[in-house]
């Protein structure tokens, strides 16, 4: 059974060297990675605008906007296994200093759906206050080196807030080369593609005989943890629902934050069914 979050955040997916998901869309999960495992920090990246978390930042990598744009983090994977997470304030030219923190991430190499724990580490960079950092990095596992990865992590306190953000490789794995066709792993394919509990095999034509990885290949999460009275929110992490992400369970179609979510969802729907409610109550109060 599938279990992680790999949240906010949305990713998690991007350009140059990483690829920021950020959470206003969403992402997610580490939430268990889609909820990868952790507390319930403010889901980190802007909603404004998906493609926000595609534009290239000052050191090469990805920016993505923490909250509505009150601080942005640039993600850059370089050569090796090393991750680097510069954090920038409101302008992005701005350098944000945040209190010196261990970060817990959870890494999903592409195809899988096991979370693999690493840490960034504060590694301040010259004119950081005393107990402060404005640079994180993290070294990934040598069995992920090279490989395509999302990366989510679950609580950072940025300016008294708590935030998650997710991010990714893709785009930086596959510069230059076609990509190839994504293909669904046993496990998917035994969770989304056999009826069980409240998922019926309507529900898997209706899905279009697919798997999420497949279907919302290439599409992007961004979490957004606000979401205002009367919209749809994701029924897994409660931010706010991204049309692009549905999938169809009882006969009835539900919004998720990002596709972590849908696994998480449907894996519920099958084993513990009377968990699972009708779309309409799946909405902010």
């Amino acid at each position: 059974m599938l279990r992680r979050w790999v949240l906010f955040g949305g990713l998690l997916t991007a350009a140059a060297a990483a690829a920021v998901a950020g959470c206003n869309n969403a992402q997610p999960p580490a939430e268990k990675a889609a909820a990868v495992p952790g507390g319930e920090p403010k889901p980190g990246t802007g909603s404004k605008d998906e493609d926000h978390g595609h534009k290239p930042g000052a050191h090469g990598g990805i920016l993505v906007s923490l909250g509505r744009d009150s601080y942005h983090a640039e993600a850059v994977f370089e050569k090796g296994r090393t991750v680097r997470l510069y954090m920038l304030g409101k302008e992005e030219t701005r350098v944000q200093e945040v209190d010196a923190q261990d970060l817990a991430a959870f890494v999903t190499p592409d195809g899988s759906t096991e979370a693999v724990p690493v840490t960034f580490k504060p590694e301040p960079q010259a004119g950081d206050g005393k107990g402060k950092t404005s640079l994180f990095l993290a070294t990934l596992p040598a069995d992920l080196a090279g490989k395509t990865v999302q990366v989510t992590i679950n609580n950072i306190n940025v300016g008294g807030e708590r935030f998650r953000i997710a991010f990714g490789n893709e785009a930086a794995a596959h510069a230059g080369a076609e990509m190839p066709a994504k293909k669904a792993s046993d496990e998917e394919r035994d969770l989304f593609l056999t009826p069980g509990g409240k998922y019926t095999a309507a529900d898997i034509q209706a899905n279009g005989n697919t798997v999420p990885t497949v279907k919302y290949r290439g599409i992007r999460p961004a979490h957004d943890d606000n979401p205002k009275a009367g919209q749809k929110v994701c029924p897994i992490s409660k931010t706010l629902a991204n049309p692009k992400f549905t999938w169809v369970v009882g006969g009835k179609t539900y919004e998720f934050c990002c596709i972590p979510c849908i696994e998480e969802f449907v894996a519920k729907a099958k084993e513990k069914p009377d968990e699972v409610l009708d779309p309409s109550t799946y909405i902010k109060k």
